[in-house]
Formats: structure tokens, C-alpha cells, sequence
């Protein structure tokens, strides 16, 4: 087709191309996200058979841990945050660029390579239990970055990119994400009603099952209901959950077709590990925000002061800039490489990389948070979206024993 162009149509596409490259000083740092698989390969292959301790084989099984908890984070606070807007002209450019989209559809086939890589070396090799356990964590790590990617293809409109979501959703087993966020999460973010939405004084292990619990019903209540409006049945061929879980199942049966029984414990792993980081990110999102109801007691509509944001650079290029939470609330459909920040949006104190951890360990993720919670709603507690039960009096002594710590610490900072 490219023959058949005249001169000053090759000109002009080469110009917009060229223009395209200057308007993003990111476009090629965007290719870290499909390039982690590819480190995974690199991860899994190095691991051995050992016989006794081996440290150095300890280190690779558990290196993708350690690359993700402990790497970028550190790069996130030495390259630090990028707040810059793209200007009018540079985000009509590249707001409908095929090449970002690309780069999230190369991450499916290459995570789905690590995944087959890495149940291999779990089922083949001789190590022990811990660095077995390293090796399919690792890939839980790969399919719970696959959940974001499927996040940023299940919100466009065309048919292609919702497949593939399914396909990226299917590593984890959580194929419902697609339904349940897009018209579930989206609709009732930061309020009582979205288990997504995490809540003050609630920490994440009284959070995970009530959100991947009520993530799961609310995605059944949701198709069912679409395809009731449809005259279809639940067990419909068109029933997306059905189709999501198909590919799940195809996609297990291959592991064990492959494997044998022996990668069942990885499959297992991988998954709960996947989806659990997954829903340790939207704890992070929306911590104790609530939308106020007005005087007809319909909730006001998703503004940027209802999610937690971050713009540290590095995490946010591994995550398609998922850290600008605002804006894909404002803009669901909005492509990740133009995502805007905003002033007015409150800031966690690090990206989601660094934040996940303390996340894990509620002293300290209350410590931190909870008073960023209420300097947001200006000491009005009405205001915050309250856990139904508050701290009981041993959290309570551990949150202010670490709280004292952090002033502490702080005091080096100055």
C-alpha cells in the first residue's frame, strides 16, 4: 500500500511520525513494561538443580521479588517524579498512535513465554521448597503486571483488544476483572458499595476477601444482567465470563499437559499471588476516599480528589502510567501514554512499587496513611469512607510505636 503513496503523502507521514518521537521524550522507555517478561525468562533460566544451600540460586529464584520491591523502587527515588503535562498539540499526536498500543500487546505473548518458562524450571528442576516457592512468585509477579495490561485493553471499544484482555486476564484466573471494573469499580469507586475501594482503619488482609469475593459477585450480577437484556441465558456462548474462564482452562491444561501434576502447586501460586497484587494495588488506589452524596442522595460524580496518585517515573512506565489514577477515572477510554496529572489530586508518598510493601504490614501502612487521609478531608471525619469496625487497641499502640518511629526518621530528612 505504502508503494502507491505519492511523495508528499510519504512526507507528511514521516513528518508526523518524526514529530511524534520529539512530542514524548518517553516513547522508547515505555518498552521497559513488555521488556520485565523477557528479564523473567532471563530470571528463570539461570535458576539450577542444587544439592544443599546455594545462595547464589537462592538469589535468582527470588530475583523478581527483589527486582520489584527493591529495584525500582530505588529507581523511583533516584530518577524521582515526572508531573509534566503533554502540551495540546503533542496530546492530539499521540493519543491515537498505534505504536503505544503495540507495546501492550507485545507484553502478552512474551508474558505468556516467561509463564511456560518458569513451569518448566519449577516442575523440572531439583531445588528446595523456597526457591520453588521464589520461582512461581515470580511468575505471579509477571501475571499480576498481565492484570494491568488487560486493564488498559479491556477499556477500549473494539472487540480485538477486549480478547486479548481476556487472554491476559487468563494467567491469574481472573477473568471477571475486565466486567467487574469496567462497570462495577468504575460506577461506585470511593464508596461503600465498590469492593475495590478500601477503607480507613481497613487493612489489607480484611480487605483481599471482601474485594476479590465481592469482585467475583458483582461480575456474575453484572453479565448476568446484561444478558438478561439480551433474552440470553447465563450459560450463553456470549457470556464474556465463560469465555474468560475457557481460556484459563485451556491455558492450565497446557501447563499440566506439559508439566504433569507436579504444576499444580505453580499454577496455584502464581495465580493467588497474581490477582493479590492486583487487588494490593487497588487497596492503594482509593485508601479511605468517599464521593459525598447531594441533597437527592445520588453520589457526586469521580473527580480527581477520589484516588490516591503518584508520578514517580519509573513505576509508572512499568504500569502505563496506571499512577495518573485520576484521570483514567475521569477518562476510562483515554490511551495511558497521554494520561494527565493533577494538582488537586492527593499524592501516596511513593509510587505503588514502594507502596505495596508497607501495604502488607498495617502498623505501618496506617502510620503512613491515615494521617494523609485526614489532612486531605481537613480533620472532617464525616468525610472519609470509614472501615465499620476501627482499630482495635493493640493496632492502635503498633500504629503509634511505628508512627513515632517514622518522626524519627523524618528528623534525618530536614
Amino acid at each position: 500500500m505504502s508503494a502507491n503513496l505519492q511523495p508528499e503523502q510519504h512526507y507528511q507521514i514521516s513528518k508526523a511520525v518524526a514529530y511524534n518521537r520529539l512530542s514524548d521524550p518517553k516513547r522508547k522507555m515505555w518498552l521497559l513494561s513488555p521488556l520485565a517478561p523477557i528479564i523473567g525468562w532471563a530470571m528463570y533460566l539461570g535458576v539450577k538443580d542444587q544439592q544443599g544451600p546455594d545462595l547464589k540460586n537462592t538469589l535468582v529464584a527470588w530475583s523478581g521479588s527483589l527486582f520489584t520491591y527493591g529495584f525500582i523502587p530505588a529507581l523511583d527515588v533516584l530518577i524521582g517524579k515526572d508531573d509534566d503535562n503533554l502540551t495540546e498539540s503533542a496530546f492530539k499526536a499521540l493519543e491515537n498512535d498505534a505504536y503505544y498500543q503495540k507495546i501492550v500487546h507485545a507484553f502478552i505473548p512474551l508474558n505468556y513465554t516467561a509463564l511456560f518458562i518458569a513451569a518448566h524450571q519449577f516442575t523440572h528442576r531439583k531445588m528446595p521448597w523456597y526457591n520453588k516457592l521464589g520461582v512461581a512468585i515470580t511468575a505471579g509477579i509477571g501475571s499480576g503486571i498481565a492484570i494491568n495490561a488487560a486493564h488498559e485493553l479491556g477499556h477500549k471499544q473494539d472487540s480485538l483488544n477486549r480478547t486479548l484482555a481476556r487472554f491476559s486476564l487468563a494467567p491469574s484466573a481472573y477473568g471477571h476483572f475486565a466486567i467487574e471494573h469496567n462497570f462495577g469499580h468504575h460506577r461506585w469507586v470511593a464508596t461503600p458499595q465498590d469492593p475495590a475501594t478500601s477503607r480507613y482503619n481497613e487493612s489489607f488482609w480484611q480487605f483481599l476477601p471482601r474485594t476479590v469475593i465481592g469482585g467475583l459477585r458483582s461480575a456474575i450480577n453484572i453479565e448476568r444482567k446484561r444478558l438478561e437484556r439480551r433474552n440470553k441465558g447465563f450459560w450463553h456462548k456470549n457470556n464474556e465470563l465463560l469465555q474468560g474462564w475457557a481460556i484459563t482452562a485451556a491455558l492450565y491444561a497446557a501447563l499440566y499437559m506439559l508439566n504433569g501434576k507436579k504444576v499444580i502447586p505453580f499454577i496455584a501460586i502464581q495465580a493467588l499471588y497474581g490477582f493479590s497484587l492486583l487487588e494490593s494495588v487497588n487497596y492503594l488506589e482509593h485508601y479511605g476516599l468517599l464521593r459525598q452524596k447531594d441533597a437527592n442522595g445520588r453520589y457526586e460524580p469521580t473527580r480527581p480528589e477520589h484516588s490516591w496518585n503518584s508520578n514517580n517515573t519509573v513505576t509508572n512506565l512499568f504500569l502505563y502510567q496506571l499512577q495518573r489514577h485520576s484521570d483514567h477515572h475521569a477518562h476510562p477510554s483515554r490511551p495511558y501514554q497521554v494520561l494527565r496529572h493533577f494538582d488537586e489530586s492527593p499524592q501516596l508518598p511513593s509510587g505503588y512499587a514502594s507502596m505495596i510493601v508497607p501495604a502488607y504490614i498495617p502498623p505501618l501502612w496506617f502510620a503512613m496513611m491515615n494521617k494523609r487521609v485526614v489532612a486531605h478531608y481537613k480533620g472532617d471525619m464525616s468525610r472519609i469512607n470509614m472501615h465499620d469496625k476501627p482499630l482495635s487497641p493493640s493496632m492502635q499502640r503498633a500504629t503509634e510505636y511505628v508512627q513515632k518511629g517514622l518522626d524519627w526518621l523524618g528528623k534525618f530528612k530536614k
